[in-house]
């Protein structure tokens, strides 16, 4: 769809004002030379090589023990960490504990393998945790200075449910300020990097996750997504992830807490290199809530309905879907249609070209009693009083800032309100508009390929010049629906290349099931350090 000159006027202005703030920052910011030119090490054991329900298998049947697996990847990440500051805090010493308590429980089994298997379905599989969602013992700052003394007391029920799975966490990861950016970068624990270019983002909020799992110091995690936060790190660095249907995990125990209609758009899913573990992870993740989801339900490829989106239709606010990020959207419907035998129907939506003010108008919406959401200012100065960002932006600028040029501006932004009640009723039409029209489109038995993100993982800190971008996660999360990121192989620069499934609520077996197929197709997570 064509832009209108008033729209191509706001274009211009829009990268004018990027630019003139762009050369700011390369002006202020401090320069990062030490990791220029350094690349990961390759994976050399093959212990990290397999999939966690394989590695359980291989416990259960004493093949391995988990002593043996949870050390190999204690040595992967001392050997990789230090590159990617991934993990912000280990508990190697407690895991290696639960490992030989779990070796030993297998010694002592007199029901057999299906019995383990049943009630221990993860047991001396290694896990890492994203902070926010908070690990007993572990930091809980997630990302702000002030909160640098918080120590967790107590496992929120997502993890307890894993805990009780047999899964042994490993340690806790890196987020942005408050989990509000889709860059891991804060003043608290440092700045996160990409795995197959350390020059390059692993995304947010939840990056430091998808950092550490495909940098192979874990094979599975756990991460949260408002707004694309495990959708765009799976992305940047070539996973799994997947964001389950509203409502069906608990986010109880994450920081920050949902307030305003939050509740509505948060979602707690898996990641992993694997796309097989996603499954079984959700089962476990979910508690009672899986048996919403038909999640047992054997799903034909060749009886679904498949549709493809090429991009937003044309957002002034948004960057232009990449070339060869279109072109492997192609090869996906090609593939699909030569090996199943199905049709993919190109749709298109104009609601979607509003995604942005889409998710901005929803999360702004004041909960059931009138109460609105709690201000970023209020979250980035917990637990003090609130941040002042005029005044945090002249400290930032002569490097006294406990704050980071992301979550400023945020609170500039929030402050500032440049929306309008009438705009925000314009896009609440929209999205209920958007909302119809997929549920009519896909039912219970269709499926959508959608771009992960206009572009492949950004150099560190240009996000701050792309802040819409976001857009193409941001959107569903609204919507409540279950989408699937999965990686499809590098592209020219040799950084990951993806594509978002997605499927109607509550019909998340679907998009695991077309992320099966998707890994067999197109080799799923690449070795970061293979030459």
């Amino acid at each position: 769809m064509a832009l209108t000159l008033l729209e191509k006027i706001k274009v211009w202005l829009f990268k004018a004002v990027m630019g003139v703030f762009y050369g700011l920052f390369l002006l202020l910011s401090p320069r990062r030379d030490a990791l220029s030119g350094k690349k990961l090490p390759p994976v050399t054991n093959p212990l990290l090589l397999v999939s966690a329900a394989q590695l359980a298998k291989k416990i259960r049947r004493k093949e391995v023990s988990s002593v043996e697996v949870v050390q190999a990847y204690i040595d992967r990440i001392q050997e990789v960490n230090p590159l990617l500051n991934a993990v912000i805090k280990d508990r190697f010493d407690d895991a290696l504990q639960e490992a030989a308590q779990a070796d030993k429980l297998i010694e002592q089994e007199t029901g057999g393998e299906d019995v383990l298997e049943d009630r221990l379905p993860l047991l001396g599989v290694p896990i890492s945790i994203k902070e926010s969602l908070s690990l007993q013992g572990m930091p809980h700052g997630v990302g702000v200075v002030s909160r640098r003394n918080f120590i967790q007391s107590t496992d929120p029920p997502v993890v307890a449910y894993l805990k009780r799975a047999g899964a042994i966490p490993m340690g806790v990861t890196n987020t942005p300020e408050v989990c509000l950016w889709y860059e891991s970068n804060n003043r608290l624990t440092g700045i996160t990097n990409n795995p197959y270019n350390l020059e390059r983002i692993a995304g947010g909020s939840s990056g430091g996750e998808g950092s550490i799992l495909a940098g192979a110091g874990a094979v599975i995690g756990i991460g949260s997504d408002i707004a694309g936060s495990i959708r765009m790190p799976a992305f940047f660095n070539g996973i799994f992830g997947h964001k389950t249907s509203t409502g069906i995990v608990s986010s109880e125990g994450e920081f920050p807490p949902c307030s305003g209609r939050h509740e509505e758009y948060e979602s707690v899913g898996p990641m992993c290199r694997y796309a097989e573990d996603l499954l079984p992870m959700l089962k476990i993740m979910a508690g009672p809530s899986a048996q919403k989801l038909s999640l047992d339900t054997k799903v034909d490829l060749k009886k679904l309905r498949f549709f493809t989106i090429p991009h937003d239709s044309g957002s002034f606010m948004v960057s232009p879907v990449s070339k060869e990020l279109l072109e492997i959207q192609r090869k996906v419907v090609q593939r699909l249609e030569a090996d199943l035998g199905v049709k993919v129907q190109e749709v298109r939506f104009p609601e979607l070209r509003h995604s942005a003010n889409i998710w901005l108008s929803c999360m702004d919406l004041p909960d059931e009693d009138g109460k609105p959401p709690q201000p970023f200012a209020e979250l980035f100065g917990e637990p003090g009083r609130p941040m002042r960002p005029f005044w945090e932006l002249m400290k930032w600028m002569v490097g006294k800032s406990d704050h980071t040029m992301a979550a400023i501006g945020l609170s500039i932004f929030q402050a500032l309100k440049p929306f309008k009640a009438s705009t925000a009723t314009f896009d609440v039409e929209q999205k209920e508009s958007l909302q119809r029209k997929m549920e009519e489109l896909l039912g219970t038995d269709g499926v959508f390929l959608y771009p992960s993100h206009p572009r492949v993982a950004p150099k560190h800190h240009h996000t701050l010049f792309t802040p819409y971008d976001c857009a193409y996660t941001a959107v569903f999360s609204i919507l409540g629906m279950p989408i699937t990121q999965c990686p499809l192989g590098l592209g020219k620069e040799g950084l990951p290349l993806g594509v978002q499934v997605g499927a109607w609520r509550l019909q998340d077996h679907l998009t695991l099931e077309v992320a099966l197929y998707l890994e067999k197709a197109f080799g799923g997570w690449r070795d970061p350090g293979a030459s």
